[in-house]
């Protein structure tokens, strides 16, 4: 059985995060034509400017659409939150065509994370626990077992959704390596009820986490999506999957998210329900946390 040394003599207990975002990830198109008053570059600034500001529309209409309505002081701090997101580009295609009427045309397509205000985040999930609440976006709670380890120790990780998601667990070494705990090569489940408190590594896992040197600082990494996720680099390791993909893409790849009815054209044209009402905007909610753990003799 393979075992991963994770070194620690104190783990932060019940959640102080490192890190913790919250997100939402669209498709949005964006256009402007140049008219007599812009440059080339100008326009496409134009194009780019109007794709960011439909995909925080989108989002705001499917977070509202996918909350209850009786939740309505909950919706307004949602709404609240993404009406001041910001954008983060993940995938960009765009070119330019001759308009009729306007003449040169820019348009842009892209796959963007929108990322609401973390303050007003927090002021919904204090209306009701966020890790109990379905109605909120989608937050995935991560703990250890106990506060303090000792040497030869062993870590427990538990995971628990507000809501049905997918998961990828990593876990980060001291030099920066970055392992796979789950999905492995013995328990391939990625997919995740809410509500429901899941334990690494448990059932099939054919590893343990147990406490030794090298001491230092180690983090266990949780992304999570309504959405399959993007793929990365894996190798099988004993128990594990050894990560090869380079640590500043591995956030990247992983929001290539699958998003729901737009699998085989990332930018197709939004659904139209049959009688004539526009319905949510296809999107997925994203998730990652970063739980540090600090270790020494």
């Amino acid at each position: 059985m393979l075992r991963i040394f994770i070194s620690t003599i104190m783990v932060i207990f019940w959640v102080s995060n490192l890190y913790a975002a919250q997100s939402t990830i669209m498709n949005a198109e964006g256009y402007a034509c140049m008219g007599e008053d812009k440059s080339r570059k100008q326009t496409e600034d134009a194009a780019m400017a109007d794709a960011k500001k439909k995909a925080v529309e989108d989002a705001v209409t499917y977070v509202s659409s996918v909350t209850k309505v009786e939740d309505y002081a909950i919706v307004q701090d949602i709404i609240n939150a993404y009406s001041k997101a910001g954008v983060k580009i993940l995938e960009k295609k765009s070119f330019w065509y001759k308009d009729e009427r306007s003449g040169d045309c820019h348009k842009v397509q892209i796959k963007a994370e929108v990322l609401p205000d973390e303050a007003a985040i927090k002021e919904a999930a204090t209306k009701k626990p966020a890790s109990d609440n379905p109605v909120l976006p989608l937050q995935v709670s991560l703990w250890t077992d106990k506060k303090d380890y000792g040497s030869g120790d062993k870590i427990k990780i538990y995971l628990k959704g507000n809501k049905p998601f997918y998961a990828r667990v990593l876990h980060r070494d001291t030099k920066g390596g970055h392992m796979q705990l789950l999905p492995n090569p013995y328990r391939t489940e990625n997919y995740f009820n809410g509500g429901v408190i899941y334990e690494i590594p448990s059932g099939n896992d054919k590893f343990e986490l147990e406490v030794s040197p090298p001491y230092g600082d180690e983090q266990i990494i949780l992304y999570a999506s309504t959405s399959p996720l993007g793929d990365i680099n894996l190798r099988a390791e004993g128990g594990v999957y050894q990560v090869k993909t380079r640590e500043r893409d591995i956030g990247i790849k992983t929001r290539g998210v699958k998003i729901k009815g737009t699998d085989e054209d990332p930018f197709a044209k939004k659904s139209i329900a049959v009688t004539g009402k526009k319905i949510k905007p296809e999107a997925s909610e994203f998730f990652e946390e970063n739980l540090k753990i600090r270790t020494g003799q």
